[in-house]
């Protein structure tokens, strides 16, 4: 009899604890902000620490009560974190305590460590004029933004009110990153990317007087806090909406190399220099001013002087180029009538992408598919100032919009291009430079197959100028 209810026991004991494992594994990890303070009524400082209070708890934090959140500062999130926003929610940057830079910024950004397994979902940040350049990690400008981050998605996010210094979202040293359904307007760049591979940009709508999107390898100093390749991505289906000013492009593909430091090398604002198993840049201000270096930096975090030059830690990992390869653009409709793609490097007081004697940087197999040109403007679809080998464009549908090939002294040799435009739709009426070329000797071999012509007076021409352009064509003036 004893054994009997000893055994009952043993399985009622079995049974509570299987119901409260299945219990709470059906409840913990998902969190309500709410819980913690985080209210629409609530001051800004108030909502960043029970925001942060409720993130700090991993797994889904969700925001379901629809109002205007005042948010003072910035919200760190960490590893295996989901933040859902619910409709109708909106975060908005206030000055209670001064101006700062991100809403959300993952944890380690600060310590160069990677997070993993980050969700942001229906996020939407009213800016309100809060406008801070960098302020934990040098050149991480975004207010949504993320450094060192794996498997990082963001989807259905907005803000409408985007302002001159700080970029939207801003992710620099990524894998796995899918940025899906936003929308973006206002004056600085929409989407900014630092090195990274594997990406989806996906369902975009910007209105950005400067770039919607910006692939940016090289970049301004305090405009990246690293450097290095971006590959292997694809972006489709968005919109580059018109607007009466702009600048940029809808897409910047920025690429940079640089040497090894040596003795009495002449420096400037942004240049790179590789030195005890480092990467350096200079961080000054943008006024043109050459310094001559005679010590070799080799400090290992921060900043320090030398010779008058302030010389920032940038990575532990040596390279010596940074470019964008292997990225698929398809379904892109441009209504801004300004330069849809530049790919090319930086010369001016603000950065110089390509520093004399580095090796050379050549961006490769970029492929174009179904872009639609909407606008009138005689614009460049393509500005082209690096090496890059292949251009592949296939089922656009083209106006008065030429392939600009163009140099800025940085280095001879721009190589040989191959451009390959298949099954595309002519639209102009009359005559129209398909390829200009301004660079010293550059080879480019055109070919183009299957195209349509709309209108009997369209001529399609070529402008070599110094260099050579071999043609394989079915176009008017071309054949």
């Amino acid at each position: 009899m004893n054994r009997f209810l000893i055994a009952v026991a043993l399985f009622i004991n079995t049974v509570v604890c299987f119901s409260v494992r299945a219990e709470s594994h059906l409840t913990v990890g998902f969190v309500n902000a709410a819980e913690y303070g985080f209210s629409p009524s609530a001051s800004g400082i108030d909502n960043t620490q029970a925001l942060q209070q409720a993130v700090d708890q991993g797994g889904t934090i969700m925001v379901s009560q629809p109002g205007t959140y005042a948010i003072a500062g910035t919200v760190y999130i960490g590893s295996h974190t989901s933040l859902v926003f619910g409709n109708n929610v909106f975060l908005k940057k206030v000055n209670e305590q001064g101006a700062f830079t991100h809403v959300l910024l993952n944890k380690g950004a600060l310590t160069k460590t990677t997070d993993e397994n980050i969700t942001v979902k229906g996020l939407h940040i009213i800016v309100n004029g809060v406008d801070k350049g960098f302020t934990e990690v040098y050149g991480l400008r975004g207010h949504l933004a993320f450094f060192y981050v794996k498997d990082l998605r963001i989807e259905r996010f907005r803000c409408m009110d985007l302002a001159r210094t700080q970029f939207c979202i801003h992710v620099c040293n990524f894998e796995d990153l899918i940025i899906n359904d936003v929308i973006i307007k206002g004056q600085k760049d929409g989407i900014h990317l630092g090195r990274g591979k594997r990406f989806t940009i996906s369902n975009g709508v910007f209105q950005t007087f400067d770039d919607a999107i910006a692939l940016n390898a090289h970049d301004y100093s305090s405009s990246n806090p690293e450097l290095g390749w971006i590959e292997d991505g694809v972006v489709e289906k968005c919109y580059d909406l018109d607007q009466p000013n702009t600048t940029g492009y809808f897409c910047r593909i920025l690429a940079g190399a640089w040497i090894d430091w040596k003795q009495a090398m002449e420096v400037q604002q942004s240049d790179t220099v590789v030195s005890n198993g480092r990467l350096y840049r200079v961080q000054a201000q943008a006024d043109g001013t050459v310094y001559t270096s005679q010590t070799q930096p080799t400090h290992d975090s921060g900043s320090q002087v030398l010779d008058g030059i302030n010389w920032g830690v940038v990575q532990n990992d040596v390279t010596y180029t940074a470019g964008v390869r292997n990225v698929v653009f398809r379904d892109i409709f441009l209504q801004k009538p300004r330069t849809g793609f530049s790919v090319h490097f930086d010369n001016d007081k603000y950065s110089r992408s390509y520093y004399p004697g580095a090796p050379v940087v050549q961006q490769e197999q970029l492929l174009f598919d179904n872009i639609r040109v909407l606008h009138k403007g005689n614009t460049d679809l393509f500005s082209i100032g690096t090496p890059v080998d292949v251009l592949t464009i296939t089922n656009c549908s083209l106006r008065n919009n030429k392939i600009r090939f163009r140099g800025n002294k940085a280095m001879a040799d721009y190589g040989k291009t191959q451009i390959n435009i298949t099954g595309c739709v002519f639209q102009h009426d009359g005559e129209m430079a398909l390829v200009t070329n301004t660079v010293d000797r550059k080879e480019i071999y055109l070919q183009t197959a299957s195209n349509t012509v709309l209108n009997a007076d369209f001529k399609a021409t070529i402008e070599p100028g110094s260099g050579n352009i071999v043609v394989r064509s079915d176009l008017p003036g071309l054949e």
